[in-house]
């Protein structure tokens, strides 16, 4: 039992020093609002991007598939944390703007070139007999596209957009090279402070997976109410 009691005594010291000491726990309360206010605004600008840039990709002009094409294939062949500092550092370099909405735009902007891909496959998921009975019942190709195709074609690709909300929460992580002090720049913070690499790590790594569990569990209740209309 000694080993044990002085592992315990350990552990709660080394909790002590990296989060309650000096009230380091603030600076991860701190960092969690900054990646849910990044990755909220990256998600509203990723999907309003995705929905653009899909129609682009699905026009029969030449011109908008040029763009969205060129978009698309810059944006995604390119790291996103060069993105991020392009557009911190030289887009927005002289605009009065926080930086935590420079670095939603930014992630919104690498969002949006995913979100098309899924938003195009969504669309080209649903079958063309859908929109030709849309056209026979009088309705027009907006009409058609709003009122049939993409209640249904949302149905098919709100997984693949889950998962890709989830996957901008963990890449929000990178903020800390324009200066934002998220999650894991406060668990670096706390690290540098306390020479102990273990306990900053372990906590931003809980506190990660804790938010993107409950993310799930919210995103898994919408998808089965989507999912009521079904019939399997």
């Amino acid at each position: 039992m000694t080993g044990i009691q002085e592992w315990f005594s350990n552990f709660c010291d080394l909790f002590y020093k990296c989060f309650i000491k000096e009230d380091r726990y603030k600076l991860l309360v701190s960092g969690v609002g900054v990646t849910i206010k990044v990755s909220l605004l990256a998600v509203v600008i990723g999907i309003m991007i995705g929905i653009l840039i899909a129609m682009c990709n699905l026009s029969k002009r030449k011109l908008p598939k040029v763009i969205g094409g060129i978009y698309t294939d810059v944006i995604r062949g390119t790291p996103s944390v060069t993105q991020l500092m392009i557009i911190y550092f030289v887009v927005f370099a002289n605009v009065n703007l926080n930086k935590w909405i420079i670095a939603a735009i930014a992630f919104g902007i690498n969002s949006g070139a995913y979100v098309s891909e899924i938003i195009r496959g969504g669309i080209l998921s649903v079958d063309h007999g859908q929109t030709e009975a849309g056209r026979s019942l009088g309705l027009n190709a907006f009409q058609t596209m709003t009122r049939i195709v993409i209640p249904q074609a949302v149905k098919n690709i709100f997984p693949a957009l889950c998962n890709e909300f989830i996957v901008l929460i963990k890449e929000t992580a990178i903020v800390g090279y324009v200066g934002l002090m998220d999650i894991q720049k406060a668990g670096d913070f706390i690290k540098s402070a306390t020479f102990k690499a273990f306990m900053p790590l372990i906590g931003t790594a809980v506190i990660y997976y804790v938010l993107i569990k409950i993310l799930t569990l919210v995103l898994r209740r919408v998808e089965i109410s989507l999912r009521k209309s079904d019939v399997r």
